[in-house]
């Protein structure tokens, strides 16, 4: 199977984006805590994922709030379940590992699907960044927590401190 990528500067650095006749299988950031495999077979063909990588730059440039693409993502039965139910959270909302893990009937299953998560092939496309910790905090994310500040941000889920200092500083 051979997949088709791009690699492209983004608002949040670079991105590269692979696909295959199925849909999207990749996003991945400028360093991964999970790589892909088989990256060495890809062939760079920025045609073949134009349509993935404006969505992704409008999305990124506040032009858009979702995505209409073929996604193809690969993994287990459950990590499937867990990424599919990302797609569920609304743009500019957040759910914690906990509700997430009972929004797939797996109450009790937060750490898999933390785990789970942390290997979603699709992050933004497939929102984990809108997942947060039980007490509202940010933890792990594949392109590092100042990248999923920074989407938080742009979807208004976390205030911009940065453009609007505090009146008490």
């Amino acid at each position: 199977m051979t997949l088709f990528y791009d690699r492209f500067d983004s608002p949040i650095g670079p991105l590269t984006i692979a696909a295959d006749g199925a849909g999207l299988r990749h996003v991945l950031f400028a360093s991964n805590r999970h790589d892909a495999k088989g990256r060495e077979q890809w062939q760079h063909a920025p045609d073949a994922v134009a349509e993935p990588r404006r969505q992704l730059l409008d999305y990124l440039h506040g032009r858009r709030r979702g995505f209409e693409l073929a996604l193809a993502p690969v993994g287990t039965e459950f990590q499937l379940q867990v990424w599919h139910a990302l797609a569920e959270i609304p743009f500019g909302g957040t759910w914690s590992y906990r509700q997430l893990a009972q929004r797939i009937g797996r109450p009790t299953a937060t750490r898999a699907v933390g785990a789970a998560n942390g290997r979603n092939p699709l992050p933004i496309v497939l929102p984990c960044h809108r997942v947060i910790g039980n007490d509202g905090s940010l933890t792990g994310f594949g392109g590092g927590l100042p990248t999923k500040a920074a989407l938080l941000r742009l979807e208004g889920a976390l205030p911009d401190t940065a453009a609007a200092p505090s009146l008490f500083d």
